[in-house]
């Protein structure tokens, strides 16, 4: 078990800067999810915790102990990698017991290993494939078992289901989750698939260019953003953010004196029969409809359970759930409610 931080890390590569003084605290047994756009710095985290990469400044330690200068073999930590790096001339079974048999393990240690894994991943029938012969849903679990094998202190998977369909991604990372819990082991989780971080993280962190733009809970980043960019990277469809002058038209009185724009998520954006916006689509998708609105020319989307009877075309009013109104500055930094 380990709890992994970092402490004010730099990384530059050439004339890119990679990580930009980043702090970061992981705790242990935690199921923690670097979550950003590509090229935000998420899989450079994964790299420096391995021993891959040395960082430029900064400190990293696992378990509350420095390992900047500990070699990767040392560190005991498991990866598995986005394009799953299977060995193709090896069976399913021969790439799990890989790395028990590079460290000269004894036979029935490495069998009772191998078992274990497969019966939590449920590959037991198809050990004896080569990859070839696997689906891509059967390929990623054996890459999974073959990090479990080794009873690390953490593991790291670097966006490890990308490559699945919508539904078998589903049932992945519901699976991931429950392996992560019966192992009690840390798990460090690379997306950039918002539904992903926020349905199976206990804690996350949102990168921007190099930078740890807030970290928490998923229901603390969703519910409480920080800046509008936050706010806009977690929810789908994204938070509606407005200047502050359409407030009223919505219902919305006050807020801080600063205020330049209103966030509202689609789902606290409440619809009516009134005059201030027109509906320009509906998309009913069974148990909800999502409807594109217009006010004043500025396009909103509101989320609203079941199939309510709206039209293209039609006139609405609009009103905000109490407490849910967010506020922002010219910068896009959360301003406190008033």
């Amino acid at each position: 078990m380990a709890s992994i931080s970092f402490r004010n890390v730099s990384k530059r590569f050439g004339d890119v800067l990679a990580l930009d003084d980043v702090s970061l605290d992981i705790r242990d047994n935690a199921f923690f999810c670097l979550f950003g756009p590509p090229l935000s710095g998420k899989s450079t985290i994964l790299k420096l915790i391995l021993g891959l990469e040395q960082p430029d400044a900064g400190e990293i330690l696992i378990d509350g102990r420095p390992v900047t200068l500990v070699p990767p073999a040392k560190r005991n930590v498991a990866m598995v990698f986005q394009n799953l790096a299977l060995f193709p001339h090896m069976t399913a079974l021969q790439n799990v017991r890989f790395p028990l048999v590079e460290r000269r393990m004894d036979p029935k240690q490495i069998e009772a290993r191998v078992g274990d894994a497969a019966a939590k991943l449920h590959i037991g029938h198809i050990l004896h494939k080569p990859p070839a012969q696997l689906s891509g849903g059967e390929r990623q679990r054996v890459a999974i078992a073959r990090a479990l094998v080794r009873d690390p202190v953490a593991y790291l998977m670097d966006d490890p289901i990308s490559a699945l369909d919508a539904r078998l991604r589903e049932e992945t990372r519901v699976e991931l989750r429950r392996i992560q819990q019966e192992m009690g082991k840390t798990l460090v989780y690379v997306t950039h698939d918002q539904e992903e971080a926020m349905s199976v993280a206990d804690g996350m962190a949102v990168f921007e260019n190099g930078r740890v733009r807030q970290t928490g809970t998923p229901e603390e980043l969703y519910r409480h953003p920080n800046s509008t960019y936050v706010a806009g990277m977690l929810g789908a469809p994204a938070m509606n953010v407005v200047p502050m002058a359409l407030a009223r038209q919505m219902q919305v009185e006050g807020g801080p004196q600063r205020a330049e724009t209103l966030g509202v998520r689609p789902e606290n954006l409440r619809v009516a029969p009134g005059a201030a916006a027109r509906i320009t689509e509906v998309e009913p998708l069974g148990g909800f409809t999502t409807l594109a609105l217009e006010l004043q020319g500025t396009p909103l989307r509101a989320t609203l359970r079941g199939q309510p009877k709206f039209t293209a075309g039609e006139m609405v009013g609009l009103t905000v759930d109490p407490g849910r109104a967010h506020f922002f500055d010219a910068g896009g930094a959360a301003l406190a409610a008033q």
